[in-house]
């Protein structure tokens, strides 16, 4: 089956539209994944995806991706910048009496903000796809979006697993949508530009990047603050920090970084989330976790699990008289809170 119209329009209507919808850059590829498959495969025989079971169990329907939207031919994907404006994140990191939340966590959800906006740029596509379909995703489907994103040209995989450009750095999401409409790709991959450096792998706290493109997630602080269930274990603890939700220090050191301009404003800091006081989070309730979290990322790690993370930081930020006073107040709802609280009380 072939394209049927004038490929350059196409790609005109692609770019404007996707600008419109604020995209910062848009691009489309093909299927092909041959290679990106076999490093799949060696992460999951390495076990770096710890108990992130659905990775295995959706190995199959990445290799696969007709099951995932029948007889699916291009994958069109966009990317949105989401860094946001004045936030001192390494002033927030220095300081133990905060708390630090990854950039991407402080404002809106962009699961379903991204997947709006793709079904909008397919349907004003319609065009070029009809009579075929399309199904959108925005970290929501068992794609392997970095690597269709590298070779759509949106960038390339940095050493820290994440994709770069040259000219916005890696403060991005990455969403798209697949079709069986054989659309006409839009660019050669872009030439890798990490070099000799490895700053990214030299500043990780737990040395989570084992070596250039490979990542452990079994030591990364983001696995451990939103995914693991269970305590963390006690070689992470110091080194997190009072990094409570997610981490962000390969990119703060990547030199490409220095080129982001500011997001998305739908992705903005809310309730103070940028700087907050750590005592001031310890304060919530639960009642009050669901109410300030409602339409954002941070909701997914739980109330439990967001008291487990802030006890840890707690323990690293003592001695504080205050910090010290709540530890010994605190009641723990969790076996692993009832552990990250004995080992926060041994650090006073």
């Amino acid at each position: 089956m072939q394209f049927t119209h004038d490929p350059t329009d196409f790609r005109l209507q692609l770019n404007a539209r996707a600008g419109e919808l604020g995209f910062r850059r848009v691009g489309v590829a093909s299927l092909d994944q041959s290679d990106a498959l076999a490093h799949l495969d060696q992460w999951l025989a390495d076990e770096f995806h710890g108990q992130m079971s659905w990775m295995e169990r959706g190995r199959d329907l990445r290799a696969h991706l007709s099951q995932v939207h029948p007889d699916a031919r291009r994958i069109v994907l966009g990317v949105t910048d989401y860094l946001p404006p004045d936030t001192d994140p390494w002033g927030v990191i220095g300081n133990p009496e905060k708390a630090y939340l990854s950039r991407y966590a402080l404002g809106r959800d962009y699961h379903k903000t991204l997947r709006k906006r793709m079904k909008g740029l397919a349907q004003s596509l319609s065009p070029f796809i009809q009579p075929h379909g399309f199904r959108v995703f925005a970290d929501s489907a068992p794609v392997l979006e970095k690597h269709f994103a590298e070779q759509a040209g949106l960038g390339w995989i940095g050493k820290h697993t994440l994709v770069l450009s040259r000219d916005a750095g890696s403060w991005s999401f990455i969403s798209g949508f697949l079709t069986d409409a054989p659309l006409p790709t839009t660019h050669e991959p872009e030439q890798p530009r990490c070099g000799s450096c490895t700053a990214c792998i030299d500043i990780c706290p737990t040395q989570a990047i084992v070596a250039p493109y490979r990542l452990d997630a079994r030591r990364c602080i983001s696995y451990h603050t939103i995914e693991m269930t269970g305590p963390i274990p006690d070689e992470f603890r110091q080194p997190m920090g009072n990094r409570v939700f997610g981490c962000d220090d390969c990119q703060l050191i990547c030199p490409w970084n220095r080129y982001a301009d500011t997001g998305d404003d739908q992705f903005n800091p809310r309730h103070g989330l940028e700087s907050p006081d750590l005592l001031a989070l310890w304060a919530w309730s639960r009642v009050e976790f669901d109410q300030r979290t409602q339409g954002m990322a941070i909701r997914r790690a739980g109330y439990d699990k967001f008291r487990e993370n802030l006890l840890i930081a707690m323990g690293n930020a003592l001695p504080n008289p205050a910090i010290a006073g709540a530890l010994a107040a605190c009641q723990p709802e969790t076996d692993a809170q009832a552990e990250h609280l004995r080992w926060a009380l041994s650090r006073g």
